[in-house]
This record gives structure tokens, sequence and C-alpha cells, in this order.
């Protein structure tokens, strides 16, 4: 049976990288990593598992241990997949549905561990998510709002300004103007 580490703050391919860099530095073989999981080849030493820990601790990560938290970083990593992937099809795809599907769970049951854990409910992580790549997008200055806002799921530009200034305090385009970032690190949003 393949044994899985769930790791939490893995939230994208530079992350994925650190954490193969140091599997590969410790000697623990694995077939496939992704955001939040690592698929192992077979139980690692001891001793290389310990050390593995204590060294991706001090980048910011850490292996979880109980299957409670693994579900929310689950969740998380489908959220984020979802905003910052291509995929309009299953942005598109009613999150309660695709949830289930993907960790054969009921929606309520992962909607109430989100929040318990979290302090949070999905809801309001994902739209923190939004908020967190539209800001991004808008700093990048490649794409119109109105890019932004199909590439997002939102239904409407206006849809999306709302949301945003509900947020943030701030329209779009006066967000824009400001100079300062006010990007939060992936792991921070929603807090």
């Amino acid at each position: 049976m393949e044994k899985h580490l769930f790791i939490k703050n893995m939230v994208c391919d530079r992350c994925v990288m650190a954490i193969r860099q140091e599997l590969d530095r410790y000697q623990i073989p694995y077939n496939h990593i992704q955001l939040g999981e690592v698929h192992l080849k077979s139980e690692p030493d001891k001793a290389n598992l310990d050390a593995f820990r204590s060294s991706i601790e001090k980048l910011g990560f850490e292996i979880l241990d109980d299957r409670k938290s693994a579900i929310v970083t689950k969740i998380k990593t489908i959220i984020l997949q979802l905003i910052r992937g291509k995929d309009q099809v299953e942005l598109n795809t009613k999150l309660s549905v695709l949830l289930s599907e993907r960790l054969n769970l009921e929606y309520h049951y992962l909607s109430s561990l989100f929040s318990s854990i979290e302090g949070i409910t999905i809801e309001k992580y994902i739209i923190a998510q939004r908020i967190e790549r539209v800001k991004e997008l808008l700093l990048y200055d490649e794409l119109s709002l109105s890019e932004i806002a199909d590439n997002l799921g939102y239904s409407s530009v206006q849809h999306l300004s709302l949301q945003f200034k509900k947020v943030t305090g701030l329209t779009p385009s006066h967000f824009k103007k400001l100079k300062e970032n006010k990007r939060k690190p992936l792991d921070q949003v929603g807090r």
C-alpha cells in the first residue's frame, strides 16, 4: 500500500520543488509530488523522515499527522488549483459537488470540518483566495478587469468589483493605482 505524506503550506510549484529537493537530500523515495501531498514508494527510514520533517519545518512546511488536518489541506489545495488553474469547466462546477467527488466525502462534513479547524467557512476562504489572485493579476497589469473576471469565474466585472471592494475596501482600479503591495502570502490568506 502506497504511503502518503500530507504537507501543510505547500501551495505552489516552488514549494513542490523545495519538497522534492529535501526528499532527495534525505534519500526518501517517492513516486509523485503534488500540492500538499507526497506519494512515497515505501515506508521511509524513521531517522531520515525525522530529519526531513525538521528540515522542511525550517522552510515553513509541516507534515500533517492527523487525517482531519490532511483533509483540510486537500480542500485548500483543490481550491488553489481551481483559482490558479486554467480549467474553466471546473471553475464553473459547483464547488460542493467538486469537493465531494474529489474527496469522496459529504460536503456538509467537509464544510463543518474546514470551519472547525480553520475558523472560517470554505466560502469565505474561496473569496479570500480569489481576491488575492485578483490583486496579483491587477499588479501584473497583463489582463483587463473583464478578462480577470472571466478567468476567475465571476459572473460579471460588477460582481468582481463589488466583492473586491467588500474585502479590501478599495475598488480594483484604486487598488491598481496604489504603489504599495497589498498582497499576502498564500498560507496567510483567510486569516
